[in-house]
């Protein structure tokens, strides 16, 4: 077990910063907190900036057990300083300073460069994230990158920061997210400033506006995320770019240098190293594709919609990345859309189409490493064209799974969209009832939501047909489920409602929850937050009657339409 801070230093291996390209442009002691252009290298030495006073709030009991961390790690001195911003203490082989990425931006496709402030692509990045450890744990190696940890080259003139109400949002979600068996950035810890605050637009209380309606000033925090790596679709978008316009004269090879870095990070159990570059990326692009689908798949499966799914926000290790204007489905939509910027082409159910438009620009930024073998582009672009039957064949299996079925029928998962879309119903306690194999349109009546502008008695017509309808569906659904082809694939019924319920979580991570949380958390209590982390750390388990009132429901009716409930800005 690792209980103090001299022990986790000992571990530091920071092969990101010691086999890449430093930008020769860098400021040698890290103070590089300017926007800047960045033309070259693979990143920039910066020193994290420190949060004033900071205060624990929390750290992930399960990470750190899986890492072999203790407990009281979390509250040591050294450890609170480093991941508060303060790397001023620490002691080799650890660095006195984090690094930054730069990144490309596409989104849904596109490639943009005006987001840049110099309209290049050459001062796109990690504009607040900084990474600050990288090492190897237990077997694995894995790299620890501050949110919020100050201004980059890459800040665009922004403060740096990260907000308290963002930070929990993002420490609750990444631990949830593993829960529910979704590959993920993992949450280590979470600090807040007892004095530093910033101004932010949020919404006022009960606001109604689309758009944020006041400038609010809020604490300053940093929440750490951990992941194998921190490389995005975007990354090795910035060095294809590079070198399929010829940038400058080692834009070909430094983008190779980071596809072969990118391999041996994420990759390195599947692919060999003895391999050719050419072989080396075939493989890179097939485990990517299959990561890809299977995990946009279980995205919607539990109901969760990424909102912002530009290639920036995208790990190529085939993970979720970015907790930034994220939710889970409420009442069912298609097109269930938490952020206010987003639009419909990263809404809930078009998520494998932008993932194929991500996966795309990917293969797009390895080409010029095979530009003059014509013979490996076409086997490239046969598998960039294969994306989209394997994102359907992991979508069908989905499906499959939360329904429990052994085949998929895709008349009646149309039918079950219709009735969930007319009704309407909650997505996450309509498939959790659905598992306990229902016999009776009564027994899922606790998902429904009822319009208030509707009558609600059973005289009401469109009840009644309603009613009607799900019946029809429910006993099209059980035949299926009871036919013997379905019974020899899956098992008794017993067995296919386990299946359903180890697949179909019980609670999931509502923002009406979430709310109370941080805005307690503002005034210095931390107990609710503490309270949705034990919760939803379990999520296909049955709790206690307690948890259950409080956390298995629909969503209150005044908590609909509300800014920063039912949807939200970008801004944290």
């Amino acid at each position: 077990m690792i209980s103090t801070f001299k022990e986790l230093s000992s571990l530091a291996n920071y092969s990101f910063i010691d086999e890449l390209e430093c930008d020769p442009d860098a400021q040698p002691n890290g103070t590089d907190h300017a926007p800047r252009q960045v033309f070259t290298g693979h990143y920039v030495p910066v020193k994290p900036t420190p949060i004033k006073e900071p205060e624990y709030i929390a750290h992930s009991n399960h990470f750190f057990s899986e890492l072999g961390f203790t407990d009281k790690l979390a509250t040591s001195l050294d450890f609170i300083r480093m991941f508060s911003g303060d790397l001023s203490q620490v002691s080799k082989p650890m660095y006195n300073y984090g690094w930054a990425t730069g990144y490309a931006l596409s989104i849904y496709g596109t490639e943009y460069y005006q987001q840049c402030p110099f309209q290049t692509g050459n001062g796109y990045g990690d504009g607040r994230a900084i990474s600050v450890f990288e090492g190897i744990i237990n077997g694995q190696r894995w790299e620890m990158q501050l949110k919020g940890g100050g201004r980059t080259p890459y800040c665009r003139g922004a403060d740096g920061r990260a907000v308290l109400r963002s930070s929990v949002r993002e420490f609750l979600a990444q631990e949830h997210m593993h829960a529910l068996g979704i590959p993920t950035s993992r949450s280590l810890c979470l600090f807040v400033s007892k004095s530093d605050t910033v101004q932010r637009p949020w919404y006022s209380e009960g606001s109604m506006s689309f758009d944020p309606d006041i400038i609010v000033s809020e604490p300053v925090a940093i929440t750490t995320r951990v992941a194998p790596s921190f490389i995005r679709v975007g990354q090795i978008e910035l060095f294809g770019r590079r070198a399929r316009k010829q940038e400058h004269p080692k834009a070909m090879e430094e983008l190779e240098q980071i596809v072969l870095h990118l391999i041996d990070r994420e990759y390195p159990d599947c692919i060999e190293k003895n391999l050719s570059i050419t072989e080396k990326i075939f493989l890179l692009a097939q485990e990517f594709s299959n990561r890809l689908s299977s995990l946009v798949a279980n995205w919607i499966r539990v109901g969760y919609c990424q909102g912002n799914f530009n290639s920036d926000n995208c790990a190529v290790g085939g993970f979720t990345l970015d907790y930034g204007p994220f939710g889970f489905c409420d009442v069912f939509h298609p097109q269930y859309q938490p952020w206010t910027g987003g639009g419909e082409h990263f809404s809930f159910l078009n998520q494998p189409l932008a993932a194929q438009q991500n996966f795309n620009m990917f293969c797009k930024a390895l080409q010029p490493l095979l530009v003059n073998n014509k013979e490996a582009l076409h086997q490239l672009r046969q598998i960039q064209s294969d994306f989209a039957q394997r994102m359907q064949t992991s979508m069908e299996q989905m499906w499959c799974d939360k329904l429990g079925l052994s085949n998929f029928n895709a008349e009646l998962l149309h039918e079950l969209g219709v009735l969930m879309v007319q009704t309407p119903v909650d997505y996450t306690i309509f498939f959790r009832e659905l598992s306990k194999l229902p016999d009776t349109v009564e027994a899922i009546k606790k998902s429904f939501y009822r319009n208030p502008n509707q009558p609600t008695t059973s005289n009401n017509n469109d009840s009644i047909d309603i009613d009607k309808q799900w019946s029809a569906w429910l006993k099209k659904w059980q035949s299926l489920i009871s036919s013997n082809s379905n019974l020899r694939s899956s098992g008794t019924l017993q067995e296919i409602s386990e299946k359903m319920l180890a697949v179909n979580p019980k609670y999931i991570l509502r923002e009406w929850m979430l709310a109370p949380a941080y805005q307690q958390a503002v005034e210095g209590n931390y107990e609710l937050l503490r309270e949705i982390q034990a919760v939803m750390i379990k999520p296909y388990a049955e709790q206690s009657k307690d948890i259950e009132e409080k956390y298995y429901k629909l969503r209150p009716s005044e908590m609909s339409k509300i800014g920063g409930l039912s949807h939200l800005s970008c801004s944290s």
